[in-house]
């Protein structure tokens, strides 16, 4: 692939990794750097607007759809492109990192697609940014095979045509990397450095194999930072000589304002998009987020009391299947987040029926696909899709009519029966508190009490079942019991190798401080190590 020339950008502050020379290849990075150069100045200022837009929510307590895009809402004649055939099937995805076992694991799961994942379940280490992308490399040229050190268990690949597609999700718009920089030492934005790596490297041998470049979109607020990553596939797929549209996204709905964008997000990606995904945990944080001084009315109980049979999320969710299937795309359906315990069957059972039932929920409200988060609930997912699409790769057809969605009921929050509880303020806490300990020791996803938590389950604050209300005292007292509960557990020597104490401190930076900082990863990316 040509590339432009500008200057490269620098890698700073980074031990030198083995192998890395087959990923920062000079001109690998000098595309990186013409990315940074055209695109980081519009980042910046979408970055600002959604500052000035949660301003705006916060004065008026409301949201509602777009009267300037109005026209492109009711233009019944336009549609994305026809989705390629390795994308037209995706019953069951399965997420993940993209460490090299979990490479090998998820390409051979059986799922049709894998998110392989440079964001949540990622956390950003120069080792899981470099090395990630040549994990993804080999896999594409099946050198991948490895035995474990450890356990001694050997991986290997199945037949390409048993693999999974693989789908890349890089960073969101507003992370940065802090180990590339530009001549100035500006940082590049991590989604460039995700993006413009695997897209450099892979673009052509992906055509080759009869695949294409895919792609997730994290944590997009508008339809202009959706245009903003059209004029990004326009740009990369001209400077590599490949057609426009080879360049295939999924979009996450996973913010509340971009629920009041579906449309629009579509359109602006008409040429690239392939879908939308129903994304749970990062949507709650975002209504917690944006309407955090709307009042009682506002206030979300714990965050597993929300299930998606909540009024106001069935609303999301049925209007993002009707806006797909009425515009062509796919609709992709929630995390099934339970890890199965190899050590009580009583509890996977109840897991694996609750799993069960989601799927079929999703399975008969016209999804055409949905996530997994292990390998043992691929073939659970696929029975509630098989059940409804038999031979068809998807129910694209199936146009939801019926479905009218108001502005209001987006967030209707108190439409659901339930109160905030003082063991679910515990568990938010001991989640939280070890989450964030092992994102810091570079582990984006993480099995806490038999369910897999990543950046997006942890970023989720009145009074309580008990009576009691909740204060910046009760929260720091709730911390502090679950640290001295942890250190017991592990022991001191075990507990001082940990991050523990600076686990605590971030969790209640991020949850009391009155600035409230937009994500969790923003304060922890500056503690972590590597």
């Amino acid at each position: 692939m040509s590339a432009p020339a500008p200057h490269p950008p620098a890698v700073v502050d980074a031990e030198p990794l083995p192998r890395q020379e087959e990923v920062l290849t000079e001109a690998a990075l000098a595309f990186v750097a013409e990315l940074h150069r055209r695109f980081t100045p519009r980042r910046d200022e979408l970055l600002a607007r959604r500052t000035e837009r949660r301003a705006e929510i916060a004065r008026t307590g409301t949201l509602d759809f777009l009267p300037g895009t109005a026209a492109v809402r009711a233009d019944d004649s336009w549609k994305v492109a026809p989705a390629p055939e390795a994308l037209n099937d995706r019953r069951v995805e399965i997420t993940g990192p993209t460490d090299r076992r979990m490479t090998v694991n998820a390409l051979n799961s059986g799922a049709k697609v894998w998110l392989a994942d440079f964001e949540d379940a990622s956390a950003p280490t120069w080792e899981n940014v470099v090395l990630g992308q040549l994990n993804l490399i080999d896999a594409y040229a099946r050198t991948i095979d490895f035995t474990d050190a450890s356990s001694g268990r050997s991986y290997a690949l199945r037949p390409d045509g048993e693999l999974a597609t693989v789908v890349m999700r890089p960073r969101g718009w507003h992370l940065d990397e802090r180990h590339l920089t530009d001549i100035d030492g500006t940082r590049v934005p991590g989604a460039l450095v995700d993006f413009g790596l695997y897209f450099f490297h892979n673009a052509r041998r992906l055509i080759d194999l009869g695949k294409g470049p895919y792609f997730y979109l994290p944590k997009t607020e508008s339809h202009l930072e959706a245009r903003l990553w059209n004029d990004v596939f326009v740009f990369a797929q001209d400077c590599a000589g490949i057609p426009r549209g080879t360049v295939r996204a999924t979009v996450l709905i996973e913010t509340i304002t971009a629920a009041y964008e579906m449309e629009e997000i579509l359109y602006e990606l008409r040429d690239h998009a392939s879908g939308l995904n129903a994304g749970r945990w990062d949507y709650l944080f975002s209504i917690v987020k944006n309407f955090r001084d709307g009042g009682a009315r506002f206030v979300l109980p714990d965050r597993n009391a929300v299930t998606m049979t909540a009024p106001f999320m069935r609303a999301y969710t049925e209007l993002l299947v009707r806006t797909c299937h009425r515009r062509g795309a796919h609709a992709i359906g929630g995390m099934a987040a339970f890890i199965p315990s190899r050590r009580d069957p009583e509890v996977n059972k109840v897991a694996f029926e609750k799993v069960r039932a989601d799927k079929d929920r999703e399975a008969n409200d016209g999804f055409d696909g949905s996530w997994v988060a292990h390998p043992d609930l691929v073939p659970i997912a696929l029975e509630s899709f098989d059940r409804v699409l038999g031979d068809r790769p998807n129910q694209k057809d199936r146009l939801r009519e019926d479905v009218d969605v108001r502005a209001a009921d987006l967030i209707a929050i108190d439409s659901l029966e339930a109160t905030p509880t003082y063991a679910g303020l515990v568990n938010a806490v001991q989640v939280g508190v070890r989450y964030i300990e092992a994102w810091l020791r570079g582990l984006g996803a993480v099995a806490i009490f038999n369910l897999m938590e990543d950046a997006a389950t942890a970023d989720a604050g009145v009074v309580l079942d008990n009576g009691e209300p909740v204060t910046a005292e009760l929260v720091r007292g709730v911390a502090a019991a679950e640290l001295s509960d942890i250190r017991a557990e592990l022991g001191e020597e075990a507990f001082a190798a940990g991050h523990w104490q600076q686990a605590h401190d971030l969790l209640l930076t991020v949850a009391l401080d009155e600035d409230y900082a937009d994500f969790l990863t923003l304060p922890a990316y500056e503690h972590l190590k590597g």
